[in-house]
């Protein structure tokens, strides 16, 4: 009689299916996992301690450091606490541009989760072609912002520039380039025998335990769940706007994908509502000099869906120039520690890059 021999095998932090620099230590007996431990620290890291040693301007240059490949929910976060506790009043055009760049940014980082899913499958193709169309988001941010992957666009009081002339138009265009696009992918990723075999019945979220565990975006939403803070909390303008909020049945890595699958055709439908909607007027209610700008005395949280669910900041002023304290509170600190180390129990270790790209997670905001 053979008798299985339980081993340790290390995956990450630089295995090319692990999202981001982190690793999973895992315990297998033949080839399934009884045990994931999940370890951080490769990367960025003190982020919040970082932002209260500078004033409360300044402190954007770290926030796209929390999670690289969708910066700007962490910037829309932070901005919309500030005003809160200061009671600041954003322009309404401001606040169509901060929306056309969150669904823009969640489209992106749609094409970066296509290609990490269908790469963990074998569907190289579907993740080259993905990650090519994703050059189409960053060449709009680069003309709106001056940056591609850190923007730093969106600031207390509104965004730091306005809508250059001509980039509305070209925004239509690529929306209606990525809507043909969509069912490229159908026949490519969503229709292949191999993806769908692959993802049904694998990486499976019980219902009970997304919310006991506070899991939140499309993993909760995969589990029948209807949470998307847009809805739940509308903020800026986003109760003007006329979209839906995808939920499936199942919990698994299929379900997850159907939910992503709908959700980029709302965004899709955002992006072109904003461009047709969006009034005229000023796009800057401007702050103080940052070196003397003091808050009021106080705290407040403002929360942001990302495409990763739900990230909010958390800020406390003593009335000084820079916060007393801040804290951010990301997706991927339950996605890659709590849901990750249970799922992965009782799977096949070729499924954990499978199972990681279907949580969404940004190790940064873990080691905040």
């Amino acid at each position: 009689m053979i008798r299985e021999r339980e081993t340790t095998l290390y995956i990450g932090p630089q295995h090319p299916g692990i999202t981001g620099n982190m690793m999973v230590k895992l315990k297998v007996k033949g080839d399934t996992i009884v045990k994931a431990q999940t370890e951080v620290g490769y990367l960025h890291r003190a982020f919040e301690k970082l932002q209260e040693r500078r004033n409360w301007l300044n402190a954007f240059a770290i926030l796209p450091r929390f999670c690289v490949p969708e910066p700007d929910p962490v910037e829309e976060s932070y901005a919309r606490a500030i005003e809160t506790l200061e009671g600041r009043e954003v322009p309404e055009r401001a606040q169509y541009l901060r929306v056309l760049t969150l669904e823009l940014a969640r489209l992106g980082s749609y094409m970066l989760w296509f290609g990490g899913q269908a790469g963990s499958a074998g569907l190289y193709t579907s993740g080259q072609w993905s990650v090519g169309d994703r050059n189409y988001i960053l060449d709009i941010f680069e003309a709106l912002t001056g940056g591609r992957v850190y923007h730093m666009y969106i600031w207390p009081g509104g965004v730091r520039r306005d809508l250059p002339e001509g980039l509305g138009d070209k925004i239509l265009r690529t929306m209606d380039y990525f809507e043909k696009r969509l069912k490229d992918f159908d026949n490519l990723f969503f229709e292949n025998t191999i993806f769908q075999k692959r993802a049904k019945g694998v990486g499976i979220i019980d219902k009970e335990k997304a919310i006991e565990w506070g899991v939140v975006g499309s993993p909760l939403r995969g589990c029948g769940i209807k949470h998307d803070v847009r809805i739940d909390d509308p903020y800026e303008v986003y109760d003007k706007l006329d979209f839906i909020v995808p939920t499936e049945e199942g919990g698994d890595v299929w379900a997850r994908a159907l939910v992503r699958r709908i959700e980029m055709r709302q965004s899709i439908s955002i992006i072109r509502q904003v461009i047709e909607k969006m009034p005229k007027g000023d796009f800057y209610n401007p702050v103080p000099n940052p070196h003397k700008w003091k808050l009021p005395v106080g705290d407040a949280y403002a929360r942001t869906e990302s495409v990763r669910g739900e990230v909010g900041f958390y800020i406390s002023s003593d009335g000084s120039v820079h916060p007393r304290r801040t804290h951010f509170r990301g997706a991927a600190y339950v996605h890659a520690i709590t849901l990750l180390e249970h799922v992965l129990i009782g799977e096949n270790i070729a499924d954990v890059s499978f199972i990681m790209n279907s949580l969404g997670t940004c190790p940064p905001e873990i080691e905040r």
